[in-house]
């Protein structure tokens, strides 16, 4: 929980689904909210969900990415979907004009994950970076593969946003065990 002069202030995390059927009311959020389970069941942390879905248009995931990153004050927002060779997938495309920092070892971890399991694997796109204190990773678009993915970074993600000043994310050990170095 972050810290604010005197008061405490619920941790945001943004989930951000980026489907044109979703956004359009054609189907339902699964994925998002497959998002919002997950980070449940990791964290121990309180927190609170700044959610949206879009469709597949850059400017839009970019402005969203912006909003919840630097007035919402998100410090770690995962977008599910739009990570494919498709034409209209452009979420790395968005994640990447919002980040002044990329970290593209997330994306190789994902995929070297998700290769263990479809061999179109390769296709995927995900990446991560970093908006301020705000840690953005790109998540594929169907459930399954997103708690493979996630359950292959996660631990890295609280130590990643120590680093950048974000707030402090606790997670539940006997689900998910974060990495952060010993005091020296």
């Amino acid at each position: 929980m972050a810290r604010c002069s005197q008061f405490l202030v619920m941790t945001k995390i943004g989930i951000v689904n980026v489907s044109d059927r979703a956004s359009a009311g054609i189907y339902e959020d699964i994925p998002g909210k497959a998002a919002v389970a997950l980070l449940t069941e990791y964290l121990i942390s309180p927190w609170e969900p700044e959610y949206a879905v879009v469709p597949d248009e850059q400017p839009l995931i970019e402005e969203t990415l912006v909003e919840f990153a630097d007035q919402r004050g998100c410090c770690l927002i995962v977008t599910t979907g739009g990570t494919g060779p498709a034409l209209r997938d452009v979420t790395p495309e968005a994640t990447e004009a919002v980040c002044a920092k990329m970290l593209p070892g997330f994306g190789e971890l994902m995929r070297a994950t998700s290769l263990q399991y479809v061999p179109t694997a390769i296709l995927s796109r995900q990446t991560a970076g970093i908006r301020g204190q705000c840690l953005i990773l790109n998540l594929p678009g169907k459930p399954k593969a997103i708690r493979e993915c996630l359950e292959a970074v996660f631990p890295a993600i609280p130590y990643c946003i120590d680093l950048i000043g974000g707030d402090y994310l606790e997670c539940r050990e006997s689900v998910i065990k974060a990495f952060r170095p010993k005091s020296q």
